[in-house]
């Protein structure tokens, strides 16, 4: 088991028709292990995992999409990602793109320390194949080694 070095910093701002309170259970929703702060029109959190963050990724099949992000905005060991906060009070990632949302959009920062972003991105996102990660499939085929050859017969 690989153990991972990350620091997450997370900022949600507070517009002044909010409660506080429901804005840091939106960031708890995705990130529930994260220490939250009261900053000036903003939550600030810290964190040291994406473990839930990622079970949500899978849970909605969007790992793909999660994985593209983070790679298309890292820049040496950190990347980073918008979310739409409507969406978290429900505890649902939606990636935020183009403007941003009326109540702000939560921005994730994540610096990775060890071993390194690729393989941390990889774990958090892993490569899919139909949707289903690609560590699931190869555990399946591990467990009935039939299946492939199941599958050629069917053609």
């Amino acid at each position: 088991m690989t153990v991972y070095s990350v620091d997450v910093e997370i900022r949600a701002p507070v517009q002044p028709t909010e409660v506080t309170d429901r804005v840091a259970d939106a960031v708890r929703e995705l990130f529930p292990n994260a220490d939250l702060r009261e900053e000036p029109g903003e939550l600030v959190g810290e964190a040291h995992s994406l473990d839930h963050f990622s079970e949500r990724l899978r849970e909605q099949a969007i790992l793909d999409t999660a994985r593209n992000t983070f790679h298309d905005t890292l820049e040496g060991d950190t990347f980073t990602f918008r979310l739409k906060k409507q969406a978290a009070f429900v505890g649902t990632v939606n990636f935020a793109v183009g403007s941003e949302g009326e109540l702000g959009d939560i921005f994730v920062q994540v610096t990775v320390r060890d071993p390194d972003p690729e393989t941390y991105i990889e774990h958090v996102a892993p490569p899919t194949e139909d949707g289903v990660p690609l560590d699931e499939l190869a555990e399946q085929a591990a467990r009935d080694p039939t299946q492939d050859r199941d599958r050629g017969s069917e053609q």
